[in-house]
């Protein structure tokens, strides 16, 4: 499974603006739920919630990617934000963040979430990734350097 294979265009948005960690998981929550109803919404918000309070997933340099995993029959899914102004997230460095890329996957699924998570920190721990994204005009634009970077490091 590739992380491009599970992220929509409609899961990308570009200069977000949210005022707090708790409120900007719950976007995230709607946007991994687009296809879902309400019920499923909430599981992924706590499954987010429950992984932050395990510690902090950002990684640094202003990136950050929430994850968690949930009983329900959702399938892999990601969910892309570039915020317009970066936020606390108790990264290792102490930086805000403000480029995240958030997955839910069903709970049985732990080698799948793990090798996602390992395709996600690849895609970030390249500056020049981090650069092109913070300056995409738009969400679509956005869409489609993430797309053609995922695909670049996917097959290395």
């Amino acid at each position: 499974m590739q992380l491009i294979d599970i992220l929509a265009r409609d899961r990308v948005v570009a200069d977000l603006r949210v005022s707090s960690k708790k409120r900007l998981l719950e976007q995230l929550a709607d946007l991994l739920s687009a296809d879902h109803d309400a019920g499923v919404q909430r599981s992924i918000f706590e499954a987010l919630i429950a992984r932050e309070h395990l510690g902090s997933t950002g990684l640094g340099q202003g990136v950050a990617i929430p994850h968690g995993r949930v009983a329900s029959d959702i399938q892999p899914t990601a969910a892309f934000v570039r915020l317009k102004d970066g936020i606390d997230f108790d990264a290792p460095d102490g930086e805000a963040v403000d480029l995240l890329l958030a997955l839910v996957v069903p709970e049985h699924f732990t080698d799948q979430h793990l090798a996602l998570l390992a395709q996600v920190a690849e895609l970030f721990s390249h500056p020049e990734v981090c650069e092109e994204l913070r300056s995409a005009t738009d969400s679509q634009q956005l869409f489609e350097r993430l797309s053609e970077r995922t695909l670049q490091f996917s097959t290395v």
